[in-house]
């Protein structure tokens, strides 16, 4: 198998291991000049043909992630739980006393 072949399948195996949507955790940036911070959680929005991961995280900016220079993981079920929590108790915050 030729490097493009190898990087060709590695690309797709991201693809189908981190669809758009997925939630991430940057647990660390490697060589960026203006790194996004540690533990920062993100969302993918894209997977390219070379393997990046396109994301836009959670303090708004958007960058993308190369496996194997920076370290990131999947948040676990738990994490989403929680955060479909917090989301659901930020949206009851906002209609309270609005009903008429």
């Amino acid at each position: 198998m030729n490097e493009w072949d190898r990087l060709h399948r590695q690309a797709e195996r991201y693809k189908a291991e981190y669809p758009s949507g997925t939630r991430i955790m940057l647990l660390s940036m490697g060589q960026d000049i203006n790194p996004v911070r540690n533990n920062t959680r993100g969302t993918v929005m894209a997977v390219d043909d070379i393997g990046t991961l396109h994301c836009r995280f959670d303090n708004g900016r958007s960058l993308g992630i190369i496996p194997g220079e920076d370290s990131f993981r999947k948040l676990t079920e738990e994490e989403l739980a929680e955060e479909q929590g917090e989301s659901q108790d930020m949206d009851d915050d906002e209609n309270f006393g609005m009903k008429m």
